[in-house]
């Protein structure tokens, strides 16, 4: 893949002819910069026949690009491999890891420092029962060869390493294959999750990694992009001002009713959109009767700007626009007469109210983040040369002539238009020097910028336009419900102020009432430098003290500085989402990179962790699935240590008795069997399904959120309590089966009391103890949690007669040498009744102290799922009342069931929040029983 220099582009004038055989012969010399990874940005010369032609980005196809509007071209490579400007900009990946992971790294590291301590102290046992007592039982027991010659520490040593392979299952190698596969199936639960899933673009919501689900359950911090992100970045062109006359959108009101005038008929015009919609029809009238500022006014739109027509039946027109503003306009001024309906390089082509008009195309002065404007310089049929601009209105303003300066004083705050008659001589000249700075390679842009900004003063002021950017539905309540989840959202826009502040009180983010909110402009010079080390952590401070943040006017890489300086300080979860490729940089940065696919195309979607279509999607991508990842995550860690250090200590209590020989207690194919077979499954579907509470329940109550924030599930305390809890779940496992044997004897009379009995009611009660247990920990049974518990104890005894039967017992009497232990043990009732006192002793403690702190001390989830069912209580019990015949008339008994049954009704925060928002300065009049609303402020569309 390679990035390619268009060669008709730089040579349409001086070419003849362009064919195949004839680019053979031609010859030149490229001088350009290096290899870089700035992707709009390409500084060059063509040296030709004695001539210079400037080359700069708009002549290259960069690798990955598409042409449009053409079948093939002519090009030299540039750049190839490793030096293309994409490749330039594949740093290195960053691979994002959850709290979780760090911190089961660091549990797993102490679990083998806790196993090399366990293997010391066996050593150490085994050495002084070497010295005190093994070597009265040497002619019985004989000792090998270092043993018997006094060297006891030896046999210490090896007792050592091989405690420490027995020992090895309490080190979870199985762990991270398990947690792997469970966030894979939360993956999947996010791409079939059809509540998320936007019919009108077919487009699901898609996990694009695994690692990061549990962390969607702990987040803090939101950074959110404005256009196309809480906005539909569907741009429309409401009003316009136009010497000193505004045009737009027109609302009769009748007492407390407004509503908006009916649209324009374009049918004048057999090439307007029909999808586009005005209000005024007075503007169609000054067309119509030729007012020459509002012709300049549409010429200048459908003139000064970058857009690409296509045109594939007659009269159907597509624009090709690098934004949806600048298509925006050029549509507008379609519908009004002035069709943009062709280019080449030298010339634009117009239908001026049905007459084709062919501009001639002298120079294009590129818009960019500094010049916030752009304008064109053009040749009409009429031999007149002028120069259209169009750009931020202060800029604008900057530039006016000062006859004109009176009008800028208005205070229009829209993409200002303004326009400028050049002589023929005077341009002459400058595209001379214009030439001669486009061909340099040292400070091109800056000479270019002089000469612009030379050319571009004294410019007469024609009007503004105002384009509006629609929020995305459901965003104030996706906003409202996620704030209340304690989560803190900043937005980070490169709109102006005024903009920014408009979209903030549209989400409910910002209201009258606050006092707290600090928007930062990150081009002030008093701001500029707040990112430095020495201010950011000022900024910092300053900003966690505010409810609403907002930061306009920041680039993308301050963008990502912003997002890094919460991540660094605060330690935080942090969330970015955006939707367009100025996105891309705090995607990457901020812990989970959401993407919008919009209208900005794909590039922050390919960069993101999470994509989706619609902004509100994120309440339930965090309330519901985040939230139950981060639970299910921690219930099955928990676990999952708890049944790791129950089954392998026992163990350890059996070596003070065995002599420290490290015997096993259980046989090898139970050891092999228990995390593979016996309980893999079990916990898999705990970790699947398991939910605390429900969807409804989850969106109902935002602050059950708050948990995950601060990480109480799962922390090095809960692994402390879950290894208390499984050690004495080993001790009991041991101890009484152990105490019971030394009394109990077989119905015959004969003792039990040997090692494959042992082994056989120990492992029967590990695994009906650890069966048990994940029953009672899980929250919500499905059908899969039924069959994989009750499943896995029935294969589990399956197996057990299958392996100490005489069939494999005939077949590999070395590998199951425990031929009818099973059958012999399992038929006495006082073996059952040991593992029935053995489950009951190790579950009790558990079951008592989680009754109880549930009782005195019950967590936010207790509440809430008691409040839950307490108001569904209430609601089953207004149901189930008779309704009474008698009239509901005022005072009567079926007024007092409709009061009833009122208040039993429940709204979702969702509808709450929209009443609240829409209604926000309504009043209530009841007069004579009419109640009447007036509304304050309310927007009708």
């Amino acid at each position: 893949m390679v990035d390619i220099l268009m060669l008709p582009a730089v040579l349409t004038a001086c070419l003849p002819v362009v064919n195949l055989c004839q680019m053979f012969s031609y010859s030149g010399e490229v001088i350009c910069e290096p290899p870089n990874n700035k992707l709009d940005k390409f500084t060059g010369t063509l040296y030709w026949r004695d001539n210079k032609y400037p080359l700069d980005n708009e002549k290259m196809l960069l690798r990955g690009c598409v042409l449009r509007n053409t079948d093939w071209c002519f090009g030299m490579v540039i750049f190839a491999g490793l030096q293309t400007k994409l490749m330039q900009n594949c740093g290195r990946t960053k691979f994002k890891r959850t709290s979780i992971d760090k911190l089961m790294n660091t549990l797993v590291l102490w679990i083998f420092g806790f196993l090399v301590c366990m293997g010391v102290i066996l050593a150490i046992g085994n050495t002084i029962w070497e010295q005190k007592v093994g070597r009265t039982f040497s002619v019985y027991l004989l000792w090998d060869e270092p043993i018997r010659n006094n060297n006891v520490v030896f046999s210490g040593f090896l007792t050592f390493w091989s405690y420490i392979i027995i020992l090895n299952t309490m080190v979870p190698i199985s762990l991270y294959v398990s947690v792997e596969v469970i966030r894979l199936g939360h993956s999947y639960f996010i791409n079939w999750d059809r509540k998320m899933y936007y019919i009108q673009k077919d487009t699901p919501a898609e996990a694009r990694t695994t690692t990061l689900n549990e962390e969607l359950g702990q987040v803090e911090f939101i950074f959110s992009d404005k256009t196309g992100t809480l906005t539909q970045n569907i741009m429309v062109f409401n009003k316009c001002s136009i010497n000193g006359k505004s045009y737009g959108t027109m609302h009769i009101c009748v007492w407390f009713l407004c509503t908006r005038t009916d649209c324009v008929d374009f049918s004048f015009n057999p090439l307007s959109d029909r999808k586009f919609k005005f209000h005024d029809s007075s503007l169609v009238e000054a067309i119509k009767m030729e007012e020459p500022s509002v012709q300049e006014f549409f010429r200048l739109l459908s003139l000064c700007h970058t857009v690409m027509p296509e045109e594939k039946n007659e009269g159907d027109l597509v624009y090709q626009a690098q934004s949806p503003d600048e298509g925006a306009l050029v549509t507008a001024a379609r519908n009004f007469g002035f069709v943009f309906r062709s280019r080449t390089p030298e010339t634009v082509t117009l239908y001026e109210m049905g007459i084709a008009v062919n501009y001639q195309l002298l120079a294009i002065l590129d818009f960019n983040n500094v010049r916030k404007r752009m304008s064109v310089i053009v040749r009409n049929p009429a031999g007149h040369i002028k120069l259209y601009c169009k750009g931020a209105d202060t800029i604008i303003f900057d530039r006016l002539d000062p006859s004109n300066q009176e009008f800028a004083g208005e205070g229009l705050r829209t993409l200002a238009l303004a326009y400028k008659d050049l002589d023929e001589n005077v341009l002459e000249e400058w595209m001379k020097r214009l030439l001669n700075a486009s061909t340099v390679i040292e400070n091109r842009e800056e000479g270019l910028a002089d000469l612009y900004e030379e050319i571009e003063t004294g410019l007469m002021l024609l009007g503004a336009t105002a384009v509006e950017d629609k929020l995305q539905e459901g965003v104030p309540e996706t906003i409202a419900c996620l704030t209340l989840a304690n989560i803190k959202i900043w937005v980070l826009t490169g709109d102006k102020l005024e903009t920014a502040m408009n979209i903030g009180y549209s989400c409910n983010m910002l209201r009258d009432d606050m006092n707290e909110v600090f928007i930062i402009s990150g081009h002030s010079v008093s701001e500029a430098h707040a990112l430095e080390p020495e201010l950011e952590q000022v900024l910092l401070e300053t900003a966690c003290l505010c409810k609403t943040v907002i930061c306009c006017r920041v680039t993308p890489m301050q963008k990502a500085q912003v997002v890094e300086l919460v991540k660094t300080n605060k330690m935080a979860v942090t969330l970015a989402i955006g939707d367009g490729a100025n996105d891309v940089s705090m995607i990457k940065t901020a812990h989970i990179g959401v993407g919008i696919s919009g209208q900005e195309g794909m590039q922050a979607v390919l960069a993101s962790d999470y994509s989706f279509a619609q902004f509100r999607y994120l309440q339930r991508l965090l309330l519901v699935h985040g939230r139950w990842s981060y639970f299910r995550m921690c219930n099955f860690l928990f676990y999952f240590f708890y049944k790791n250090f129950a089954f392998t200590l026992v163990h350890f209590w059996f070596g003070f008795f065995c002599g420290f020989s490290a015997q096993t207690v259980y046989d090898q194919w139970f050891i092999t069997l228990f995390n593979i077979v016996y309980t893999s499954l079990p916990v898999l579907a705990m970790g699947l399904f398991d939910q605390d509470v429900n969807e409804a329940n989850s969106h109902r109550y935002p602050s059950l959120y708050r948990p995950g924030q601060l990480n109480l599930l799962f922390n090095k305390r809960q692994f402390f309590l879950c290894t208390l809890q499984g050690m004495g779940t080993s001790f009991l496992l041991f101890f009484i089966p152990y105490g019971a044997f030394c009394l109990v004897v077989r119905d015959d009379g004969s003792h039990i009391s040997d090692q494959q009995a042992f082994a056989v009611i120990i492992s029967t009660s590990l695994v009906i103890v650890v069966s048990v247990q994940i029953g009672l920990d899980t929250y919500y049974w499905t059908a899969v949690n039924h069959v994989f518990v009750w499943g896995s104890l029935a294969v589990y005894f399956a197996i057990l007669f299958a392996m100490h039967s005489d069939g494999l017992f005939s077949i590999l009497p070395s590998h199951f040498p425990f031929i009818g232990t099973a059958r012999n043990c399992l038929t006495q009732k006082s073996v059952w009744l040991v593992i029935m006192l053995t489950t009951v002793a190790c579950v009790m403690p558990g079951l008592a102290v989680r009754f109880l702190k549930t009782d005195l001390y019950p967590t936010l989830t207790d509440k809430k799922k008691a409040k839950s069912l307490n108001i569904d209580t209430q609601c089953r019990l207004c149901r189930s009342r008779p309704r009474s015949r008698t009239s509901d008339s005022c005072g009567g008994p079926g007024a007092v069931h409709a009061d009833t049954v009122a208040r039993c009704t429940m709204f979702s925060s969702d509808t709450l929040v929209r009443l609240a928002s829409g209604l926000s300065g309504h009043c209530v009049k009841k007069q004579c029983g009419l109640v009447g609303l007036c509304f304050g402020g309310l927007r009708l569309s």
